[in-house]
Formats: structure tokens, sequence, C-alpha cells
């Protein structure tokens, strides 16, 4: 579904990531930890296009996305719900969820029932429904949070990168993401999960790999690493 090899990645002459290859099979959740700076966010932000990479390849459905422009990936179905939200906050809850489906208003997705799909985005968001009219610069963390990831979901993505959707929210908002994202994951959405919170991204992970300094420094079942004692030790507040 999404095959990254050998992505090198940064921002000018500083180099982030070094020739790192990562994959995510349809219908998994795979996640990608490591401690500030290692390189996640990144690292999504190579895939989505929103910086060029150096060098490797990047593909989606087998077709190679590498160095194309975020709009012509998110047309090829690759949705990215980014860190710090992002949403436009002098536009509605609803006007920011029918912009995630401008693709498909403008025939470069296939446009589908788009007035339901932001009732079911109501369903799984309960708190925007509750919105609906309010501008969304007047949210909460927590609901633009939701807001950002229901924007990405009205693509009908086939792949969702989802970049720290935990950072700055109280734990109960948290628990009630990740509640989200299983659900998400029970409904066979493919995705990638940057996540600050290690033991919570290996709980609800399919397979994950661990970044360090840009490089890889380990992969595998996601309950395999949660009881690495390397991986407990560094990551998950714990040793073995």
């Amino acid at each position: 579904m999404l095959e990254i090899k050998n992505l090198v990645a940064g921002y000018g002459k500083v180099k982030v990531l070094h020739a790192i290859s990562i994959s995510v099979p349809k219908g998994q959740l795979v996640t990608l930890i490591g401690s500030n700076g290692a390189g996640k966010t990144t690292t999504l932000r190579a895939i989505s296009g929103m910086i060029a990479p150096e060098a490797g390849e990047i593909t989606l459905n087998g077709e190679n996305i590498t160095g194309k422009s975020s709009h012509d990936i998110t047309r090829l179905g690759l949705a990215h719900s980014p860190e710090g939200r992002r949403v436009f906050g002098t536009l509605s809850v609803t006007d920011n969820l029918l912009l995630g489906a401008f693709p498909r208003l403008t025939g470069k997705r296939p446009k589908g029932d788009v007035e339901a799909d932001v009732q079911k985005m109501f369903d799984l968001f309960p708190r925007l429904r509750e919105r609906r009219e309010q501008l969304a610069g007047t949210l909460s963390g927590g609901e633009q949070q939701m807001l950002a990831m229901g924007r990405a979901l009205m693509l009908q993505p086939e792949v969702l990168l989802l970049d720290e959707p935990s950072m700055g929210l109280a734990p109960k908002l948290v628990e009630e993401v990740f509640s989200i994202i299983r659900r998400l994951k029970e409904a066979k959405t493919t995705m990638l999960l940057v996540e600050q919170f290690a033991a919570a991204a290996l709980e609800v992970a399919d397979f994950g790999y661990v970044l360090e300094n840009g490089k890889l420094a380990g992969s595998g079942p996601a309950d395999k690493l949660k009881n690495d004692p390397a991986v407990r030790a560094a990551y998950l507040g714990h040793g073995s």
C-alpha cells in the first residue's frame, strides 16, 4: 500500500532522515516511535509532499509519489492529519470537513456521497456535531484535533497519516482520541501513526518502527516491541 525505501530528507543543508525504509500494508496500523527530534514528523512531511526528499523512493499503491506536490499526492488518496492540527480557524466545523473532501468535489477523487460522509464524521466525533456551525478557531485543542482527523478522513483516503494526535491534550481526551483510532483500525483504515506516547501507540498498532537520530533502530510486531527490554527502557518509561 505505502512503501518508503531508503528515504533521505531534511531541511536545507541539515539532513534529518538517513536512508530509512518503512512498509505500511493495506488495512494495517503502523506506528513510528522515537524521541523528540528523531525525525518522525519529517518522515510524514516527506511522504505527503510537504518537503521534497533528497533521495529514496515513496510509492502509494505501486505508484511512485516521490517529490510530487502535496495536492497531487492527496488526489492519489493520501491524507495527512498534521502536527499542530492546522484547522481553518475562520471557517466553521462543517466547512473544514467539506474542505477535506475538496478533491472529491472537484472530480479529482471519486465523489461518493459527501453529505453522508459529513454525517459519518459527526457520528465518529459527536463533539463536532454539537459545534458544527462554530468557527474552528474557537474550538478547544481536543476538538480541533478531532476536526483535523475528521477533515483528513473526508478524503476517503487510501492511507491516513496521523502526526502526534495526542499532543497537548488532557489524559481524558487522549483516551478519547485513541478510542477513535481503534475504531478506524477495526474499519481496516490503513494508517501510519506518529505518536509521543509510545506505549499507547504500540498498544493499538499492528507493527512498529523505532526511529533514532534519523535512522531506524528497530522494527517488529507491536506486541514484540512493547515487550522488548531496550524499547521499554527508552520509550515506555520502565525497564524489563
